[in-house]
């Protein structure tokens, strides 16, 4: 049996047309489809057939990468292959993280999409409450940038790799952290066409609401740990678990520990199952030795090989 890690990826990895070839191919994963347009009308009409600016929305995005991402697993946990196959964590890239924990049996597929439409919402209404922004920073030391942003007033939203780290906050804020960082000597600072300031404290109001609907699912103990966005750390408890999920609405997503963490375990194969292939950008950034395997159609999994 290989040890693996499965990760997936978050909101920007959307594209029309994701998920078809599992759709068509995949009872599996037709049924994940399916049951998703059972709760979200015509939701696979707009991954399918758009239009992009619809698709990008976020009340539409985020079900949407969860969709197609579970949908390509159950595609692939019902391929002879997945009998070679060990799954010794899952993590997720902010989204990322609600298709790791339905992966690993911690929450139906239901009650993820159910979450996951919740969160979009509040998250997106408290985007409307005050304006913020976030940008990329790109070739900068990680003690600095930390220190110029709470000069600036801003914060850090992702710690993606040693390369890049996206920054956060008021949009007065994030534009003074951005003209200190490239004065400093960044390589680039890109800001990013988002509707707002995730991952910063501009998100408090999304965490209250988002914790009544947290109480209202049951979480049971995942089949392997999950390695959450707030700290780095594997749990296998499900209190911990859903708590995780309401602070990282505001917390700073730790991915480079998370991957260093699994990394420390002796795993050096990931799957990243889901739309898009940043995340091998990012874990090659980070872990040059680290192996990862991408599933985006069917094809990927005929051709998975160690």
């Amino acid at each position: 049996m290989k040890k693996v890690a499965f990760i997936f990826p978050g909101q920007g990895a959307q594209s029309v047309g994701m998920g078809k070839e599992f759709y068509d191919s995949s009872a599996e994963a037709k049924q994940i489809f399916d049951q998703a347009d059972g709760m979200i009308e015509g939701l696979s009409d707009i991954i399918f057939n758009g239009p992009q600016e619809k698709l990008t929305l976020t009340a539409y995005c985020q079900p949407a990468i969860l969709t197609y991402s579970v949908a390509a697993l159950k595609a692939f946990s019902s391929h002879p292959k997945f009998e070679d196959i060990s799954p010794q964590y899952a993590c997720g890239l902010s989204l990322g993280e609600y298709s790791a924990i339905a992966a690993s049996g911690a929450l139906s597929f239901e009650d993820t999409l159910k979450l996951v439409e919740r969160r979009s919402f509040f998250m997106d209404q408290a985007t409307k409450v005050q304006e913020g922004k976030m940008a990329a920073v790109i070739g900068f030391d990680k003690d600095k940038l930390i220190d110029l942003c709470q000069q600036a007033g801003a914060e850090v939203a992702n710690f993606n790799s040693p390369d890049q780290i996206v920054i956060t906050g008021k949009a007065a804020c994030v534009e003074k952290a951005s003209e200190l960082i490239k004065e400093a000597g960044a390589k680039r600072v890109i800001p990013l066409d988002v509707s707002g300031a995730f991952h910063s404290g501009l998100m408090r109001s999304a965490v209250q609401h988002f914790e009544e609907e947290l109480n209202k699912v049951h979480f049971h103990a995942p089949d392997f740990p999950i390695v959450s966005n707030v700290d780095g750390q594997p749990s296998i408890d499900s209190v911990e678990i859903r708590n995780n999920l309401a602070h990282q609405i505001t917390a700073s997503v730790q991915w480079v520990d998370s991957i260093n963490h699994i990394a420390a375990q002796g795993i050096e194969n990931f799957i990243e199952i889901g739309p898009g292939n940043v995340l091998k950008g990012l874990i090659r950034k980070i872990n040059p030795q680290l192996k990862v395997h991408n599933i985006r159609k069917p094809q990927d999994i005929d051709g998975l090989a160690f």
